[in-house]
């Protein structure tokens, strides 16, 4: 039976340790999400306390990890998700995200409405993908797929 957290402390506890062992065992996030058949940031997310991982998932990463069942059945577990517990984030590239939405996130809602009409967009029907390609004028860029669905508001 799925079962649900009532308090970030358990996964927070449990993704401090999923990242001492995989700095120990010299593990990417990659290395991790290989085998589960999910996304990449699906796992990762999962593994740093935002998202219950499928059973099957769960005990290959802690099998990868060395965690026993009760790691497990905690990962499985749906948290309590949120990941800036003191408002404005502090963590340089963690903020660079708040700012991002602090400057275009009202352009997105105009945008969004212009052309779906009045709803949101899925964070839970929802694929984020990241990917790192080369500058033209040097150095790289990030570029960050938000794939959600769009759910219009339903008048009652």
């Amino acid at each position: 039976m799925l079962q649900s957290q009532f308090a970030q402390t358990p996964r927070l506890a449990l993704a401090d340790t999923v990242i001492d062992l995989k700095a120990r065992k010299n593990l990417s996030w990659q290395d991790l999400t290989d085998g589960t058949g999910l996304s990449l940031a699906f796992v990762t997310a999962a593994l740093l306390g935002q998202h219950p991982l499928p059973k099957e998932a769960a005990d290959i990463v802690c099998g990868k990890l060395g965690l026993d069942e009760d790691a497990s059945r905690l990962l499985q577990s749906v948290p309590l998700r949120g990941s800036f517990p003191s408002g404005v984030p502090t963590d340089p590239t963690m903020y660079r995200f708040y700012e991002m939405l602090q400057v275009y996130g009202s352009t997105l809602k105009a945008l969004v409405h212009e052309q779906f009409g009045d709803g949101i967009i899925s964070a839970i029907n929802f694929k984020l993908d990241l990917k790192k390609v080369e500058d033209p004028d040097g150095g790289s860029r990030a570029v960050i797929t938000l794939d959600g669905k769009y759910l219009p508001t339903k008048p009652f």
